[in-house]
């Protein structure tokens, strides 16, 4: 679908925002149930339109806007579901072990880096890493799972260690 067309539409990023700003906000609404969230992320989206193409050449505003929330929709709901997860977590240590809000929050954004740094890997990649580094298993057994050779295991390690080297998380 394009969503910019060559020849100027004359609507500027206020115009827009005027005309569309209340139907993406309800949009939002709909897909998030929080009137908070919904306003946020409405926001983000007119941010990344700012950031982007000017919205003079915007063709279809309505369908770029959509599809610009909807990626920031699912990287919401993913980042609650690692907080969610890394709460549960916390939840069942001692709680003379609990980090403070800053070490919480440290943990958090490094989380949101890492998901976001396997999303990018190739499948058979992600795969065999999480198979090694959460389910513990040889590379002959993700060799076998994946239906490749241990030398492809190995490749495919050195190139998710790579890649974790490269997030240079602090």
């Amino acid at each position: 679908m394009a969503y910019f067309s060559n020849p100027p539409l004359g609507d500027s990023l206020e115009q827009v925002y005027h005309r569309h700003h209340g139907w993406l906000y309800g949009w939002l609404w709909r897909k998030l149930g929080s009137r908070e969230d919904a306003a946020e992320l409405a926001q983000d989206t007119f941010l990344r339109l700012l950031s982007g193409k000017p919205a003079d050449v915007l063709q279809e505003p309505r369908a770029y806007l959509r599809t610009v929330a909807h990626g920031l929709v699912v990287n919401h709901w993913r980042r609650r579901e690692l907080e969610r997860a890394y709460l549960d977590a916390l939840a069942a240590r001692p709680e003379l072990e609990t980090p403070s809000p800053e070490q919480r929050a440290l943990a958090l954004d490094a989380l949101m880096h890492i998901d976001a740094m396997l999303e990018r890997l190739p499948a058979k990649v992600r795969q065999a890493f999480l198979m090694s580094q959460l389910d513990g298993l040889t590379y002959a057994r993700i060799a076998a799972e994946l239906g490749v050779s241990e030398r492809m295991v190995k490749k495919y390690m050195a190139q998710a260690m790579l890649q974790c080297l490269l997030l240079n998380i602090q």
